[in-house]
Protein backbone atom coordinates (compact mmCIF):
# COMPACT_ATOMS: atom_id res chain seq x y z
CA UNK A 1 0.00 0.00 0.00
CA UNK A 2 1.71 3.53 -1.02
CA UNK A 3 1.68 6.58 1.35
CA UNK A 4 -1.02 8.02 -1.08
CA UNK A 5 -3.26 4.87 -0.01
CA UNK A 6 -2.78 5.44 3.55
CA UNK A 7 -3.36 9.15 2.95
CA UNK A 8 -6.59 8.72 1.62
CA UNK A 9 -7.62 5.92 4.06
CA UNK A 10 -6.46 8.03 7.26
CA UNK A 11 -9.02 10.77 5.45
CA UNK A 12 -11.85 8.59 4.83
CA UNK A 13 -11.59 7.36 8.78
CA UNK A 14 -12.16 10.76 9.87
CA UNK A 15 -14.85 11.79 7.44
CA UNK A 16 -16.56 8.49 8.58
CA UNK A 17 -16.11 9.09 12.08
CA UNK A 18 -17.52 12.71 11.17
CA UNK A 19 -20.45 10.93 9.83
CA UNK A 20 -20.75 8.28 12.21
CA UNK A 21 -21.34 11.66 15.34
CA UNK A 22 -23.32 12.96 12.95
CA UNK A 23 -25.93 9.81 12.49
CA UNK A 24 -25.66 8.88 16.14
CA UNK A 25 -26.76 12.18 17.00
CA UNK A 26 -29.73 12.09 14.79
CA UNK A 27 -30.96 8.50 16.20
CA UNK A 28 -30.49 10.01 19.55
CA UNK A 29 -32.73 12.62 18.57
CA UNK A 30 -35.16 10.33 17.25
CA UNK A 31 -34.85 7.78 20.27
CA UNK A 32 -35.68 11.31 21.92
CA UNK A 33 -38.86 12.28 19.99
CA UNK A 34 -40.09 8.59 20.23
CA UNK A 35 -40.32 8.94 24.17
CA UNK A 36 -41.36 12.33 23.97
CA UNK A 37 -44.41 10.75 21.79
CA UNK A 38 -45.17 8.00 23.49
CA UNK A 39 -45.44 10.32 26.96
CA UNK A 40 -49.10 10.60 28.32
CA UNK A 41 -50.82 14.04 27.05
CA UNK A 42 -50.22 17.25 28.49
CA UNK A 43 -53.04 18.21 30.71
CA UNK A 44 -54.50 21.31 29.56
CA UNK A 45 -54.07 24.44 30.76
CA UNK A 46 -56.72 27.56 30.55
CA UNK A 47 -54.29 29.93 28.83
CA UNK A 48 -51.11 31.17 28.77
CA UNK A 49 -52.33 33.83 31.23
CA UNK A 50 -53.39 31.59 33.76
CA UNK A 51 -52.15 28.29 36.20
CA UNK A 52 -54.54 25.43 35.96
CA UNK A 53 -56.79 25.11 39.18
CA UNK A 54 -55.55 21.16 38.79
CA UNK A 55 -51.72 22.79 39.75
CA UNK A 56 -52.85 22.77 43.21
CA UNK A 57 -55.03 19.97 43.55
CA UNK A 58 -53.99 16.40 42.66
CA UNK A 59 -53.08 16.24 39.12
CA UNK A 60 -49.34 15.14 39.67
CA UNK A 61 -48.89 15.66 43.28
CA UNK A 62 -46.79 12.89 45.43
CA UNK A 63 -48.47 12.44 49.00
CA UNK A 64 -45.84 13.58 51.48
CA UNK A 65 -46.75 10.71 53.80
CA UNK A 66 -45.46 8.18 51.41
CA UNK A 67 -42.75 5.96 51.82
CA UNK A 68 -41.44 4.91 48.41
CA UNK A 69 -39.04 7.75 47.35
CA UNK A 70 -39.50 6.33 43.78
CA UNK A 71 -43.24 7.36 43.80
CA UNK A 72 -43.63 10.32 41.45
CA UNK A 73 -46.90 11.91 41.10
CA UNK A 74 -46.43 15.60 42.88
CA UNK A 75 -45.38 19.19 41.90
CA UNK A 76 -43.86 18.92 45.24
CA UNK A 77 -40.70 16.92 46.47
CA UNK A 78 -41.84 14.01 48.75
CA UNK A 79 -40.65 14.58 52.68
CA UNK A 80 -38.34 11.40 52.15
CA UNK A 81 -36.01 13.37 50.34
CA UNK A 82 -35.51 16.03 52.86
CA UNK A 83 -31.61 15.35 54.42
CA UNK A 84 -31.44 15.02 57.63
CA UNK A 85 -32.14 18.04 60.34
CA UNK A 86 -29.01 20.19 60.85
CA UNK A 87 -29.78 22.99 63.22
CA UNK A 88 -32.95 24.84 62.29
CA UNK A 89 -35.70 26.00 60.07
CA UNK A 90 -46.67 26.91 56.18
CA UNK A 91 -49.11 25.76 55.92
CA UNK A 92 -51.10 25.13 52.19
CA UNK A 93 -54.71 26.74 50.84
CA UNK A 94 -55.56 25.73 47.82
CA UNK A 95 -57.15 28.62 45.50
CA UNK A 96 -58.18 29.19 42.48
CA UNK A 97 -55.77 30.02 39.13
CA UNK A 98 -54.51 33.78 39.66
CA UNK A 99 -53.36 36.36 37.45
CA UNK A 100 -49.40 35.65 36.51
CA UNK A 101 -47.01 38.09 37.26
CA UNK A 102 -44.81 39.64 34.48
CA UNK A 103 -41.04 41.02 35.15
CA UNK A 104 -39.34 42.81 32.44
CA UNK A 105 -35.97 43.16 31.95
CA UNK A 106 -32.97 43.64 29.70
CA UNK A 107 -32.10 40.28 29.17
CA UNK A 108 -35.59 38.57 30.62
CA UNK A 109 -38.74 38.75 30.02
CA UNK A 110 -40.52 36.23 33.21
CA UNK A 111 -43.72 35.36 34.03
CA UNK A 112 -44.71 34.04 37.98
CA UNK A 113 -47.49 32.01 39.02
CA UNK A 114 -48.84 32.99 42.28
CA UNK A 115 -49.64 29.51 42.87
CA UNK A 116 -46.74 28.54 44.46
CA UNK A 117 -44.56 31.24 43.27
CA UNK A 118 -42.85 29.30 40.48
CA UNK A 119 -41.89 30.66 37.52
CA UNK A 120 -43.78 29.47 34.55
CA UNK A 121 -42.54 31.74 31.43
CA UNK A 122 -38.70 32.79 30.97
CA UNK A 123 -37.75 34.51 27.26
CA UNK A 124 -34.78 36.08 26.62
CA UNK A 125 -35.11 39.11 24.46
CA UNK A 126 -31.63 39.48 23.75
CA UNK A 127 -31.25 36.09 21.86
CA UNK A 128 -34.05 35.99 19.02
CA UNK A 129 -35.33 33.16 18.00
CA UNK A 130 -33.62 34.11 14.34
CA UNK A 131 -31.96 36.87 12.90
CA UNK A 132 -34.98 37.29 10.50
CA UNK A 133 -36.80 37.83 13.64
CA UNK A 134 -35.10 39.57 15.78
CA UNK A 135 -38.19 40.78 18.21
CA UNK A 136 -39.06 37.62 18.41
CA UNK A 137 -37.56 36.26 21.21
CA UNK A 138 -35.94 32.64 22.56
CA UNK A 139 -38.49 31.49 25.17
CA UNK A 140 -36.45 28.63 27.35
CA UNK A 141 -39.02 28.12 30.18
CA UNK A 142 -42.78 27.81 29.30
CA UNK A 143 -46.11 26.25 30.34
CA UNK A 144 -48.84 25.87 27.87
CA UNK A 145 -50.80 23.11 25.74
CA UNK A 146 -48.23 20.64 24.77
CA UNK A 147 -45.23 22.23 26.10
CA UNK A 148 -43.96 22.21 30.48
CA UNK A 149 -40.89 23.46 31.25
CA UNK A 150 -41.15 25.16 34.65
CA UNK A 151 -38.73 26.46 37.55
CA UNK A 152 -40.36 25.30 40.79
CA UNK A 153 -39.14 26.50 44.17
CA UNK A 154 -41.00 26.33 47.86
CA UNK A 155 -40.89 24.79 51.30
CA UNK A 156 -42.07 21.34 52.48
CA UNK A 157 -42.18 19.13 55.38
CA UNK A 158 -43.81 18.57 58.91
CA UNK A 159 -45.03 22.79 58.08
CA UNK A 160 -43.96 23.24 54.86
CA UNK A 161 -46.33 25.58 52.34
CA UNK A 162 -46.45 23.27 49.82
CA UNK A 163 -48.09 19.93 50.33
CA UNK A 164 -49.08 17.20 48.07
CA UNK A 165 -52.83 18.48 48.10
CA UNK A 166 -52.18 21.75 47.64
CA UNK A 167 -49.61 24.93 47.12
CA UNK A 168 -50.21 28.81 48.82
CA UNK A 169 -51.18 31.55 46.80
CA UNK A 170 -49.44 34.57 47.09
CA UNK A 171 -50.20 38.05 47.25
CA UNK A 172 -48.18 40.74 45.19
CA UNK A 173 -48.15 44.53 45.11
CA UNK A 174 -48.64 44.53 41.23
CA UNK A 175 -48.59 42.15 38.28
CA UNK A 176 -46.29 44.22 36.36
CA UNK A 177 -42.99 44.88 36.82
CA UNK A 178 -40.11 46.59 35.04
CA UNK A 179 -36.03 47.46 35.45
CA UNK A 180 -33.94 49.18 33.06
CA UNK A 181 -31.04 49.10 35.49
CA UNK A 182 -30.12 48.14 39.13
CA UNK A 183 -31.43 45.67 40.54
CA UNK A 184 -35.55 44.95 41.19
CA UNK A 185 -36.92 42.96 44.45
CA UNK A 186 -40.63 41.48 43.32
CA UNK A 187 -41.71 40.00 46.81
CA UNK A 188 -44.94 37.58 46.92
CA UNK A 189 -46.27 37.58 50.37
CA UNK A 190 -48.08 34.89 52.45
CA UNK A 191 -49.33 34.64 55.29
CA UNK A 192 -51.91 32.41 57.57
CA UNK A 193 -52.24 31.94 61.34
CA UNK A 194 -50.01 33.52 62.57
CA UNK A 195 -47.21 32.48 59.91
CA UNK A 196 -45.80 34.50 57.75
CA UNK A 197 -43.89 33.94 54.07
CA UNK A 198 -42.21 36.70 52.02
CA UNK A 199 -40.73 35.06 48.53
CA UNK A 200 -38.39 37.76 46.88
CA UNK A 201 -37.24 37.91 43.35
CA UNK A 202 -34.14 39.56 43.10
CA UNK A 203 -33.35 40.48 39.88
CA UNK A 204 -30.48 42.52 38.52
CA UNK A 205 -30.81 44.42 34.97
CA UNK A 206 -27.74 43.01 33.16
CA UNK A 207 -27.75 39.25 34.13
CA UNK A 208 -29.65 35.93 33.89
CA UNK A 209 -29.58 34.77 36.83
CA UNK A 210 -32.27 35.67 39.84
CA UNK A 211 -31.38 35.04 43.40
CA UNK A 212 -34.73 33.66 45.41
CA UNK A 213 -34.77 34.25 49.17
CA UNK A 214 -38.02 33.28 51.40
CA UNK A 215 -37.78 34.85 54.98
CA UNK A 216 -40.61 32.64 57.23
CA UNK A 217 -41.51 34.77 60.30
CA UNK A 218 -43.15 32.57 63.16
CA UNK A 219 -45.62 34.40 65.18
CA UNK A 220 -47.46 31.32 66.22
CA UNK A 221 -46.49 29.34 69.98
CA UNK A 222 -45.18 26.34 68.94
CA UNK A 223 -42.31 25.39 66.77
CA UNK A 224 -42.54 24.79 62.63
CA UNK A 225 -40.32 22.84 60.85
CA UNK A 226 -40.06 22.99 57.27
CA UNK A 227 -37.07 22.06 54.51
CA UNK A 228 -36.66 24.21 51.30
CA UNK A 229 -36.59 22.64 47.72
CA UNK A 230 -35.52 23.48 44.41
CA UNK A 231 -36.84 21.91 40.99
CA UNK A 232 -36.79 22.01 37.60
CA UNK A 233 -39.32 20.43 35.66
CA UNK A 234 -39.83 19.21 32.31
CA UNK A 235 -41.26 17.21 29.10
CA UNK A 236 -38.85 15.43 26.92
CA UNK A 237 -39.67 17.64 23.85
CA UNK A 238 -36.77 19.30 22.00
CA UNK A 239 -36.74 22.68 22.01
CA UNK A 240 -39.59 24.48 19.47
CA UNK A 241 -36.58 26.32 17.45
CA UNK A 242 -33.96 24.03 17.79
CA UNK A 243 -32.93 23.00 14.21
CA UNK A 244 -32.24 19.24 13.78
CA UNK A 245 -31.31 17.09 10.74
CA UNK A 246 -29.13 13.76 9.60
CA UNK A 247 -25.93 16.24 9.03
CA UNK A 248 -26.96 18.35 11.70
CA UNK A 249 -25.74 17.08 15.00
CA UNK A 250 -28.39 17.65 17.81
CA UNK A 251 -26.46 18.99 21.07
CA UNK A 252 -27.50 17.45 24.53
CA UNK A 253 -30.88 18.15 25.57
CA UNK A 254 -31.51 16.58 29.46
CA UNK A 255 -30.27 17.05 33.08
CA UNK A 256 -26.94 17.53 34.69
CA UNK A 257 -25.62 17.32 38.51
CA UNK A 258 -22.39 18.41 39.95
CA UNK A 259 -21.73 16.08 43.04
CA UNK A 260 -19.05 15.33 45.93
CA UNK A 261 -17.58 12.54 43.15
CA UNK A 262 -18.36 14.23 39.85
CA UNK A 263 -18.02 17.90 38.81
CA UNK A 264 -20.45 16.92 35.52
CA UNK A 265 -22.49 14.29 35.60
CA UNK A 266 -25.45 14.06 33.06
CA UNK A 267 -28.49 12.88 33.69
CA UNK A 268 -30.10 11.67 30.57
CA UNK A 269 -34.20 11.38 30.01
CA UNK A 270 -34.40 8.05 29.24
CA UNK A 271 -31.94 6.98 32.04
CA UNK A 272 -34.35 8.21 34.74
CA UNK A 273 -37.41 7.19 33.63
CA UNK A 274 -35.79 3.55 34.17
CA UNK A 275 -34.52 4.42 37.35
CA UNK A 276 -34.80 7.44 39.50
CA UNK A 277 -31.68 9.13 40.84
CA UNK A 278 -30.64 10.51 44.17
CA UNK A 279 -27.46 11.76 45.92
CA UNK A 280 -26.99 13.82 48.95
CA UNK A 281 -24.26 16.51 48.16
CA UNK A 282 -22.23 19.22 49.72
CA UNK A 283 -23.01 22.40 47.71
CA UNK A 284 -23.44 21.82 44.11
CA UNK A 285 -26.13 22.80 40.97
CA UNK A 286 -28.83 20.84 38.67
CA UNK A 287 -29.53 21.90 35.41
CA UNK A 288 -31.38 21.45 32.49
CA UNK A 289 -29.63 21.56 29.02
CA UNK A 290 -30.18 22.39 25.46
CA UNK A 291 -28.29 23.73 22.43
CA UNK A 292 -26.66 27.11 23.20
CA UNK A 293 -28.99 27.86 26.77
CA UNK A 294 -29.32 25.96 29.77
CA UNK A 295 -31.81 26.77 33.02
CA UNK A 296 -30.17 26.01 36.89
CA UNK A 297 -31.02 25.71 40.33
CA UNK A 298 -27.64 26.86 42.60
CA UNK A 299 -27.99 26.61 46.47
CA UNK A 300 -27.57 30.09 48.68
CA UNK A 301 -25.63 27.82 50.90
CA UNK A 302 -22.20 26.63 49.17
CA UNK A 303 -21.16 24.08 52.51
CA UNK A 304 -24.61 23.00 53.21
CA UNK A 305 -25.83 19.44 52.63
CA UNK A 306 -28.93 18.55 50.00
CA UNK A 307 -30.27 16.27 48.40
CA UNK A 308 -30.25 15.99 44.85
CA UNK A 309 -33.40 13.84 43.25
CA UNK A 310 -34.14 13.20 39.14
CA UNK A 311 -37.76 11.18 38.86
CA UNK A 312 -40.59 10.84 36.36
CA UNK A 313 -44.40 11.71 37.25
CA UNK A 314 -47.42 9.81 36.54
CA UNK A 315 -47.69 12.56 33.35
CA UNK A 316 -44.52 11.85 32.17
CA UNK A 317 -42.82 14.68 33.06
CA UNK A 318 -39.25 14.95 34.77
CA UNK A 319 -37.86 16.61 37.48
CA UNK A 320 -34.44 17.45 38.43
CA UNK A 321 -33.90 19.54 41.50
CA UNK A 322 -32.84 19.57 45.69
CA UNK A 323 -34.03 19.91 48.68
CA UNK A 324 -32.32 21.33 52.02
CA UNK A 325 -32.17 19.85 55.49
CA UNK A 326 -35.09 20.44 57.76
CA UNK A 327 -35.11 23.87 59.85
CA UNK A 328 -36.73 24.18 62.58
CA UNK A 329 -38.20 27.87 63.49
CA UNK A 330 -38.87 28.87 66.66
CA UNK A 331 -42.12 31.14 68.26
CA UNK A 332 -41.04 34.63 67.10
CA UNK A 333 -38.36 33.92 65.32
CA UNK A 334 -37.25 33.79 61.69
CA UNK A 335 -35.49 31.37 58.85
CA UNK A 336 -34.69 32.20 55.91
CA UNK A 337 -33.70 30.19 52.37
CA UNK A 338 -32.12 31.03 49.67
CA UNK A 339 -31.02 29.83 45.69
CA UNK A 340 -30.11 31.29 42.67
CA UNK A 341 -32.35 30.24 39.52
CA UNK A 342 -30.19 31.06 36.39
CA UNK A 343 -32.08 31.11 32.89
CA UNK A 344 -29.94 32.23 29.81
CA UNK A 345 -27.32 31.61 27.61
CA UNK A 346 -24.39 29.09 27.82
CA UNK A 347 -21.37 31.86 28.45
CA UNK A 348 -18.93 30.36 30.32
CA UNK A 349 -17.41 33.10 31.88
CA UNK A 350 -21.03 34.06 33.63
CA UNK A 351 -21.22 30.29 34.61
CA UNK A 352 -18.29 29.96 35.96
CA UNK A 353 -18.72 32.90 38.10
CA UNK A 354 -21.99 31.62 39.80
CA UNK A 355 -20.71 27.86 41.02
CA UNK A 356 -17.93 25.85 40.66
CA UNK A 357 -17.97 23.78 37.28
CA UNK A 358 -21.01 24.98 36.12
CA UNK A 359 -19.12 26.11 33.39
CA UNK A 360 -18.44 22.36 32.45
CA UNK A 361 -22.64 22.21 31.21
CA UNK A 362 -21.24 23.87 28.02
CA UNK A 363 -20.90 20.29 27.23
CA UNK A 364 -17.78 19.55 24.28
CA UNK A 365 -17.57 15.82 24.71
CA UNK A 366 -14.95 13.94 26.04
CA UNK A 367 -12.58 15.97 24.61
CA UNK A 368 -13.45 18.84 26.90
CA UNK A 369 -10.38 19.37 28.39
CA UNK A 370 -8.94 20.36 25.05
CA UNK A 371 -12.26 22.32 23.64
CA UNK A 372 -12.05 24.78 26.82
CA UNK A 373 -8.22 26.11 26.16
CA UNK A 374 -9.36 26.17 22.43
CA UNK A 375 -12.09 28.53 22.60
CA UNK A 376 -10.41 30.48 25.44
CA UNK A 377 -7.58 31.65 22.67
CA UNK A 378 -10.76 31.84 20.01
CA UNK A 379 -12.31 34.07 22.44
CA UNK A 380 -9.06 36.33 23.14
CA UNK A 381 -8.56 36.61 19.30
CA UNK A 382 -12.30 38.07 18.95
CA UNK A 383 -11.63 40.25 22.12
CA UNK A 384 -9.35 41.78 19.82
CA UNK A 385 -10.60 41.62 16.13
CA UNK A 386 -14.40 41.58 17.24
CA UNK A 387 -15.51 39.94 13.89
CA UNK A 388 -16.35 35.78 15.44
CA UNK A 389 -15.32 35.02 11.74
CA UNK A 390 -12.29 36.75 11.61
CA UNK A 391 -11.03 35.19 14.79
CA UNK A 392 -12.03 31.54 13.10
CA UNK A 393 -10.13 32.35 10.60
CA UNK A 394 -6.85 33.65 13.12
CA UNK A 395 -7.48 30.75 15.25
CA UNK A 396 -7.45 27.83 12.24
CA UNK A 397 -3.85 29.13 11.08
CA UNK A 398 -2.54 29.38 14.68
CA UNK A 399 -3.64 26.30 14.98
CA UNK A 400 -2.06 24.96 11.59
CA UNK A 401 0.94 26.55 12.63
CA UNK A 402 1.43 25.02 16.01
CA UNK A 403 0.74 21.81 13.77
CA UNK A 404 3.59 22.66 11.83
CA UNK A 405 5.91 20.50 12.39
CA UNK A 406 3.89 17.13 12.33
CA UNK A 407 2.14 18.56 9.14
CA UNK A 408 5.59 18.93 7.82
CA UNK A 409 6.66 15.64 8.38
CA UNK A 410 3.62 14.35 6.82
CA UNK A 411 4.18 16.22 3.58
CA UNK A 412 8.02 15.33 3.68
CA UNK A 413 6.88 11.70 3.67
CA UNK A 414 4.38 11.97 1.02
CA UNK A 415 6.51 13.77 -1.35
CA UNK A 416 9.14 11.32 -0.99
CA UNK A 417 6.64 8.57 -1.84
CA UNK A 418 5.64 10.77 -4.63
CA UNK A 419 8.97 10.82 -6.00
CA UNK A 420 9.10 6.90 -5.59
CA UNK A 421 5.32 6.57 -7.55
CA UNK A 422 6.95 5.74 -11.18
CA UNK A 423 8.70 2.67 -9.35
CA UNK A 424 6.00 1.61 -7.32
CA UNK A 425 3.56 1.78 -10.51
CA UNK A 426 6.46 -0.71 -12.40
CA UNK A 427 6.23 -3.08 -9.76
CA UNK A 428 2.17 -3.12 -9.73
CA UNK A 429 2.89 -3.81 -13.32
CA UNK A 430 5.21 -5.90 -13.12
CA UNK A 431 4.09 -8.61 -10.34
CA UNK A 432 0.49 -8.27 -11.23
CA UNK A 433 -1.79 -10.20 -8.92
CA UNK A 434 1.36 -11.71 -7.06
CA UNK A 435 0.69 -9.66 -4.12
CA UNK A 436 2.72 -11.11 -1.48
CA UNK A 437 5.86 -10.64 -4.22
CA UNK A 438 4.98 -7.42 -4.76
CA UNK A 439 5.18 -6.75 -1.20
CA UNK A 440 8.26 -7.76 -0.65
CA UNK A 441 9.53 -6.20 -3.37
CA UNK A 442 7.82 -2.91 -2.17
CA UNK A 443 9.29 -2.70 1.09
CA UNK A 444 12.81 -3.66 -0.04
CA UNK A 445 12.34 -0.38 -2.10
CA UNK A 446 11.72 1.15 0.57
CA UNK A 447 14.87 0.15 3.08
CA UNK A 448 16.86 1.21 -0.09
CA UNK A 449 15.18 4.53 -0.36
CA UNK A 450 15.05 5.24 3.03
CA UNK A 451 11.25 5.97 3.04
CA UNK A 452 8.69 5.02 5.49
CA UNK A 453 5.07 4.32 4.39
CA UNK A 454 3.34 5.22 7.68
CA UNK A 455 5.61 7.76 8.57
CA UNK A 456 3.04 10.52 7.24
CA UNK A 457 0.40 8.52 9.14
CA UNK A 458 0.39 9.55 13.17
CA UNK A 459 0.73 13.30 12.31
CA UNK A 460 -2.11 13.49 10.89
CA UNK A 461 -3.93 11.19 13.11
CA UNK A 462 -2.43 13.27 15.96
CA UNK A 463 -3.75 16.30 14.53
CA UNK A 464 -7.35 14.53 14.92
CA UNK A 465 -8.02 15.38 18.60
CA UNK A 466 -7.54 18.79 17.65
CA UNK A 467 -9.84 18.82 14.54
CA UNK A 468 -12.91 17.14 16.99
CA UNK A 469 -12.24 19.45 19.56
CA UNK A 470 -12.53 22.39 17.68
CA UNK A 471 -15.33 21.06 15.75
CA UNK A 472 -17.41 20.75 19.77
CA UNK A 473 -16.34 24.16 19.76
CA UNK A 474 -17.48 25.90 16.72
CA UNK A 475 -21.03 23.56 17.23
CA UNK A 476 -21.25 24.50 21.03
CA UNK A 477 -20.41 28.06 21.87
CA UNK A 478 -23.15 30.32 22.41
CA UNK A 479 -21.06 33.47 21.11
CA UNK A 480 -21.76 31.97 17.56
CA UNK A 481 -25.03 32.16 17.43
CA UNK A 482 -26.08 34.59 15.39
CA UNK A 483 -22.54 36.06 14.94
CA UNK A 484 -22.44 37.83 12.04
CA UNK A 485 -19.21 37.37 9.32
CA UNK A 486 -19.17 39.81 6.17
CA UNK A 487 -21.27 40.02 3.38
CA UNK A 488 -24.05 37.39 2.82
CA UNK A 489 -22.77 35.23 6.54
CA UNK A 490 -24.34 36.83 8.80
CA UNK A 491 -24.87 33.88 10.91
CA UNK A 492 -22.28 32.14 11.85
CA UNK A 493 -23.72 29.03 13.97
CA UNK A 494 -26.35 28.58 10.61
CA UNK A 495 -26.11 27.37 8.03
CA UNK A 496 -24.62 28.95 4.55
CA UNK A 497 -27.90 30.55 3.10
CA UNK A 498 -26.21 30.71 -0.04
CA UNK A 499 -24.29 27.73 0.02
CA UNK A 500 -21.05 29.32 -1.24
CA UNK A 501 -18.99 28.32 1.52
CA UNK A 502 -19.59 24.46 1.19
CA UNK A 503 -19.10 24.53 -2.41
CA UNK A 504 -15.77 26.69 -2.06
CA UNK A 505 -14.75 23.57 0.38
CA UNK A 506 -15.68 20.85 -1.84
CA UNK A 507 -13.39 22.70 -4.42
CA UNK A 508 -10.68 22.86 -1.95
CA UNK A 509 -11.28 19.34 -1.11
CA UNK A 510 -11.13 18.05 -5.09
CA UNK A 511 -7.57 20.68 -5.08
CA UNK A 512 -6.05 18.99 -2.73
CA UNK A 513 -6.66 15.37 -4.19
CA UNK A 514 -5.11 16.86 -7.06
CA UNK A 515 -1.65 17.02 -5.42
CA UNK A 516 -1.42 13.58 -5.04
CA UNK A 517 -0.88 11.10 -8.02
CA UNK A 518 -4.11 8.98 -8.96
CA UNK A 519 -4.61 5.86 -7.09
CA UNK A 520 -3.93 2.57 -8.96
CA UNK A 521 -7.02 0.83 -8.48
CA UNK A 522 -9.68 2.42 -10.92
CA UNK A 523 -12.38 1.78 -8.23
CA UNK A 524 -10.65 3.84 -5.22
CA UNK A 525 -10.01 6.49 -8.49
CA UNK A 526 -13.83 7.11 -8.31
CA UNK A 527 -14.97 6.48 -4.69
CA UNK A 528 -12.26 9.49 -4.05
CA UNK A 529 -13.26 11.70 -6.70
CA UNK A 530 -16.78 11.02 -4.92
CA UNK A 531 -15.83 12.26 -1.67
CA UNK A 532 -15.25 16.33 -2.54
CA UNK A 533 -18.71 16.03 -3.34
CA UNK A 534 -19.89 13.77 -0.65
CA UNK A 535 -17.98 15.93 2.16
CA UNK A 536 -19.51 19.25 0.16
CA UNK A 537 -23.21 18.08 0.76
CA UNK A 538 -22.58 17.42 4.53
CA UNK A 539 -21.11 21.03 4.87
CA UNK A 540 -24.87 22.45 3.23
CA UNK A 541 -26.28 21.14 6.31
CA UNK A 542 -23.36 22.82 9.25
CA UNK A 543 -22.86 25.95 10.63
CA UNK A 544 -21.07 28.66 8.62
CA UNK A 545 -18.65 29.23 11.26
CA UNK A 546 -17.42 25.31 10.79
CA UNK A 547 -17.52 25.26 7.38
CA UNK A 548 -15.32 28.40 7.47
CA UNK A 549 -12.99 26.40 9.54
CA UNK A 550 -12.76 23.90 7.47
CA UNK A 551 -12.07 25.88 4.13
CA UNK A 552 -9.13 27.95 5.35
CA UNK A 553 -7.96 24.72 7.06
CA UNK A 554 -7.77 23.32 3.63
CA UNK A 555 -6.47 26.32 2.31
CA UNK A 556 -3.71 26.35 4.58
CA UNK A 557 -3.24 22.54 4.03
CA UNK A 558 -2.64 23.16 0.28
CA UNK A 559 -0.19 25.81 0.53
CA UNK A 560 2.04 23.77 2.71
CA UNK A 561 1.40 20.67 0.98
CA UNK A 562 2.46 22.56 -2.07
CA UNK A 563 5.74 23.92 -0.74
CA UNK A 564 6.60 20.47 0.89
CA UNK A 565 6.20 19.03 -3.02
CA UNK A 566 8.43 22.12 -4.35
CA UNK A 567 11.16 22.09 -2.08
CA UNK A 568 11.33 18.12 -2.72
CA UNK A 569 11.36 18.00 -6.11
CA UNK A 570 8.30 16.34 -6.61
CA UNK A 571 6.04 18.73 -8.31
Amino acid sequence: MSQHDIFRYVLLIAIGITVYFMARAWVDDSRERNISLNEPPVPPIVSDQTFPDDMAGNSDIPTATTNDPEVTTSDVPDSSLIPPPTTETGIGQQVESQQLVTVETPVLLVSIDPVGGDVVSAKLPTYPVDISAPDQPTKLLDKKVGRVYIAQSGLIGQDGLDQSSSRPIYRVAKTKWELQQGTLEVPLVYDRDGITVTKTYVFTADKHDVQVRYVVANETTADLSMSFFAQLKRDALPPEDQHTGFFRPRAYLGAAVSTNEKNYRKLKFKEIAKRPYQEIVNGGWVAILQHYFLSAWIPGDPAATYRYFGNQDQNGYYRFGFTGPATVITPNGEAAFSAILYMGPKRQSALNALAPHLDLTVDYGFLWWLSIPIFKVLAWIQSIVVNWGVAIILLTILIKTVLFPLSAMSYRSMAKMRKLAPQIKRLQERFGSDRQKMGQEMMAMYRKEKANPFSGCLPLLLQMPVFFALYWVLIESVELRQAPFMLWIQDLGAMDPWLILPILNGVSMFLMQRLNPPMADPMQQKVMMFMPIMFGLICVFMPAGLVLYWFINNLYSMAHHYYALRKAGAT
